[in-house]
């Protein structure tokens, strides 16, 4: 009883001791969790580090805003989209077909545009992204895809449903078994001529949208290597 009466008064009498054993443990509790080597983090690196990134990203999708080069896409796929239409023409009159009108109109108007809009971004725009194609390669691709989806892949689509309309409707003479393309061919031969101006058309704007395409991602490219 009388050393815990003569400790209660040390304690009383020197208040400082317990402050200081007060004071000290936080600071063993902070030694105890801190982990040696561990880096600490700091607000003003987290925003820097995120700033740099939305640049990044802004810098890569800066091409995507590009409204001309879109325009110049959609563009393409309007010409095709023409280039059906008067596939559509041509083989309706030498079919001499006269039904189902709108339908075979807006499938030829619709088809050719969406086939170009998706070869070229499958063709040309992914790849292009990438880098593994040229200028030349660029260039040549997108006049492939105009000769396609813009020429050939709209006469071929007009020929077959116009051809199975004059065969349910018996407007031209039933060619013989066996030489049904070619009778048609030969039937189509002089009016199917006129295909040679989109034609060159397609191949002309193609080479011409490959390369403007071109040019602005490489300048985009310069721009994005630039900033960072």
């Amino acid at each position: 009883m009388v050393a815990l009466g003569r400790e209660l008064l040390l304690n009383l009498r020197d208040p400082s001791a317990t402050s200081v054993e007060a004071r000290e443990e936080p600071k063993d509790l902070t030694v105890a969790t801190y982990t040696h080597g561990q880096p600490s983090f700091s607000l003003g690196d987290g925003i820097l580090r995120r700033t740099m990134l939305f640049e990044i990203i802004e810098n890569k999708l800066e091409y995507l805003r590009n409204e001309k080069t879109l325009n110049r896409t959609v563009f393409f796929g309007t010409t095709a989209s023409f280039s059906g239409i008067l596939a559509n023409f041509v083989f309706r009159s030498c079919f001499k077909v006269q039904h189902d009108t709108l339908k075979t109109y807006a499938s030829l108007a619709s088809l050719p545009f969406l086939s170009t809009l998706v070869a070229y971004k499958f063709l040309v725009t992914d790849p292009l992204y990438s880098g593994i194609i040229s200028q030349e390669n660029c260039a040549l691709r997108s006049s492939l895809v105009g000769i396609m989806c813009g020429v050939l892949y709209p006469s071929a689509l007009a020929f077959t449903k116009n051809g199975r309309l004059a065969v349910k409707y018996h407007t031209v003479p039933l060619p013989p078994k066996g030489r049904v393309l070619l009778h048609w061919t030969l039937l189509c031969q002089t009016q199917i001529k006129v295909m040679a101006i989109p034609l060159a058309f397609q191949i002309v704007f193609g080479i011409v949208l490959g390369l403007n395409h071109y040019a602005a991602f490489e300048s985009t490219l310069e721009k994005t290597v630039n900033k960072e």
